[in-house]
């Protein structure tokens, strides 16, 4: 279910959950809930796939809210927060995976423990969640996005560019959203591509499946993608005649079998 249908249930529930209140005499208990409703309604409208306007929640290029954002639509950002934080307290998934040396996936790095080593430069596809204390001091990029919605091509573009311009520097990559499951991995599929580790976004995709089985991508980020791949300009890295895919797997997949052989001696 896209974000804008489940928002926009969430926000007839509490509508349903006002009408009761106020129907029972309970006028002033009733007010957060229509509020919360309200505000849900606009995130539902914003978000579907015919207007898509991330803009609306006013997240800065420094990854951070606006007083008049925190305000208008706290009942739907910390609303996020804690369901994102509640997901990946239960869930058995790793906050990220590697995807070949250097290059991470995976979720929003609320904690240094979230955040994989080597000081990484971070690209940020959410527009609900901010930019916490654990990175603030990293090299970091935001393409606001609706959580099951796609990045548009030249957002992409944008990010890869800068994703290989971090990479010449030796600096580590962590492409995140909210679990790592969509928007990231989007993102991600074009960067392979770029880096000469995949031939197209499609074998990039399997890559990532591989080392990080949740992922799920939908039509929108597939069709974003092709109008990437139609239009793309950022040369692979691998032009030069280095094989950057056969040196970066290699050396991912020897480190991923070392972990196994001292869980297995564990």
């Amino acid at each position: 279910m896209g974000i804008s249908k489940l928002i926009g249930l969430k926000a007839t529930v509490l509508f349903f959950v006002f009408a009761f209140l106020k129907s029972s005499g309970l006028t002033l208990l009733s007010i957060p809930f229509v509020y919360a409703s309200l505000v849900a309604l606009l995130v539902s409208i914003a978000s579907h796939p015919a207007i898509n306007l991330p803009l609306l929640l006013g997240k800065s290029t420094d990854g951070s809210f606006p007083l008049w954002s925190i305000i208008l639509f706290a009942p739907f950002l910390y609303f996020v927060r804690f369901f994102g934080l509640l997901r990946r307290l239960v869930s058995r998934e790793p906050p990220y995976s590697e995807i070949c040396e250097g290059v991470y996936v995976g979720g929003w790095p609320y904690s240094l423990e979230t955040l994989p080593p080597g000081d990484p430069a971070i690209i940020d596809c959410t527009c609900e969640l901010p930019r916490t204390r654990a990175v603030s001091q990293n090299s970091y990029l935001c393409i606001p996005t609706w959580d099951t919605r796609a990045p548009q091509p030249s957002e992409i573009e944008s990010a890869v560019r800068w994703a290989c311009r971090k990479k010449a520097l030796n600096k580590p990559i962590f492409i995140h959203c909210a679990f790592g499951h969509g928007r990231s991995v989007a993102v991600m599929c074009a960067l392979l591509v770029a880096l000469g580790v995949a031939e197209d976004w499609k074998n990039a995709e399997k890559i990532i499946r591989e080392r990080r089985p949740c992922i799920r991508m939908n039509s929108l980020h597939r069709k974003s993608l092709e109008e990437w791949s139609e239009h793309r300009l950022s040369p692979k890295m691998n032009e030069g005649g280095l094989d950057v895919s056969a040196v970066l797997l290699s050396d991912s997949s020897e480190r991923s079998q070392l972990r196994k052989s001292e869980k297995k001696g564990n």
